[in-house]
This record gives C-alpha cells, structure tokens and sequence, in this order.
C-alpha cells in the first residue's frame, strides 16, 4: 500500500508538471520508473509510462478545452503525421538494449534542453504567406485574438519524427513537441503547449492500444499504472488550472530545467550504471 500511495503522489506531481509545460510528463516518468524499477524491461517501462500519460493528457487536454487554448485544426493534422512514426517506435523499442535505452535518452534530453534554453528567442514575427502555409486566426475563453502561421512540411516532419521518438522512449513527444512549435513554427506558447498536449493524447493513445495488442501493457503493472494514473490525471486538472497564470519563458524555462537534470542522470546511469 506504501509503495502505491508513492505512486499515486508521483503520478499527481509529473501530471500538474506535464500538463503546465504541454508534455504530458512521460519525460519525467521514464527516467523515475528506470530508477525505482531497475528490472524493469525497457518496453514495460515504455509501455506503462505511455498508459500514464494518455489518461494524463485526456484530462489535461479536456482542462485546456475549457480554456479555448488548443487549434484543434494544427493538432488533428499533426496528431495523423505522428501516427506512422507511433506504430514505427512501438515496434522498435523492444530491439533495443536497456543501456543503449537509457544513454540515448539521456542525450535527447540534453539536447532538448540547449536547444530551449539557447535557440531562437520567443520572438513574435509577421504570419508567413504564400503556398505551402496554414494561416491560424485563435481567439481564447478571454477574448485575446492569436494570428500565425506555418510551412506545412516542416510541421508534417516534425511530428512524423516525434512520433517515431515519443513511441520508442515512452514520453508522449511533447517534451521535443512544445519547444519546437514554438522555436520553429513560431505557434504562441500558450496554443503550442495545449495543442501539443491534444496531440499527445492522439500519440500515446495509439502507442499505448499497440502494447495492450503486444501484451506489453497490463498484466502485474495494472496496480502501478492506476496509482499513476489516479496521481496524473488530478494533477492534470491543477496544471491546466495553474498555466494560464505562469508566462511564456517561464514554461520554458521550466522544461528545460527539468530535461537537463534528468538527462544527465540517466548519462551517469548508462555510462557508469549508478
């Protein structure tokens, strides 16, 4: 009970951190499970993280609908491009060796955080025009009206190649997700994060149907990923609560503290095995 009660505290905390940053929180449940289950196989701790996260996301993602945050037209279009690369990753994972696992995403994560902390700054530019462009006129639950707009391909291989990565390590994407429709498509952090938050429900729903089939997901794990689940989806419901009122750097920011630290852990972890 001691262990489950843990869990259910565990599951509260990465659903409000991953529902404020649009990530889901799968990027802080893949290293903690790697940490507290070391027997763990890497695609039972995929296959669990990604149950987590889709009923996180759910949550989250009916918390921000409230709102009028997320562009169901972007997030539809993006959540088909990942479907390929969900189905590629889910296979994939069970081909590759913990150590290998846990080094490559330890590097990822790295990755992720130099290009938030040092990329492009969250200027805001002229819509782009042209062919080739969608063009995005939002207006949220308070009135604020949002214009932009972005190359289609590059949103379309963005979320091919998410969907590849969010399926093999377990993290629903929108760690790579978020940082990227803000840094490359230039969609307001407000919108990319709750959008990226309904893709991702799309992205580990599938992922997550595709280990229940393999027979990866369920079984002893069933009492790990309620008490997960219970803990994620609450805290889905206060991070939904909560964004509105924490500003656009400060959600980077708060990504990418969370990514270098947990990268350079799981580094240590698959170089030394400590």
């Amino acid at each position: 009970m001691l262990e489950l009660a843990g869990l259910v505290l565990l599951g509260l905390g990465i659903g409000t951190y991953g529902t404020v940053v649009g990530a889901g929180g799968g990027f802080v449940l893949v290293p903690a499970l790697l940490i507290l289950y070391p027997d763990f196989e890497p695609e039972e701790v995929t296959a669990v993280s990604l149950g987590v996260v889709f009923l996180s996301a759910v949550s989250g993602t009916a918390g921000y609908a409230r709102q009028r945050r997320i562009d169901y037209t972007t997030g539809l279009l993006f959540a088909a491009a990942s479907a390929p690369g969900v189905v590629a990753g889910a296979m994939l994972v069970q081909f590759v060796p913990e150590r290998l696992f846990t080094g490559l995403f330890g590097v990822m994560l790295m990755g992720v955080a130099a290009v938030s902390v040092w990329g492009r700054p969250l200027a805001v530019r002229e819509p782009l025009r042209g062919s080739g462009i969608i063009r995005r006129i939002v207006t949220d639950a308070e009135g604020r009206r949002y214009v932009y707009a972005y190359r289609v391909w590059q949103g379309l291989t963005l979320s091919l190649g998410i969907g590849v990565v969010s399926s093999l390590f377990g993290i629903g994407g929108g760690v790579i997700h978020v940082p990227a429709m803000i840094m490359l498509l230039h969609i307001p952090v407000q919108f990319a994060v709750a959008t990226s938050l309904f893709v991702l429900m799309f992205m580990s729903g599938g992922a997550s149907a595709i280990h229940l089939a393999t027979g990866t997901l369920g079984g002893e794990d069933a009492a790990k990923i309620a008490a997960l689940a219970l803990g994620a989806v609450l805290g889905a419901q206060l991070g939904a609560y909560l964004a509105p009122r924490i500003k656009g750097r400060s959600v980077v920011i708060l990504l990418a503290s969370a990514t270098v630290v947990l990268g350079a852990r799981l580094l240590l972890k698959a170089i030394a095995d400590v």
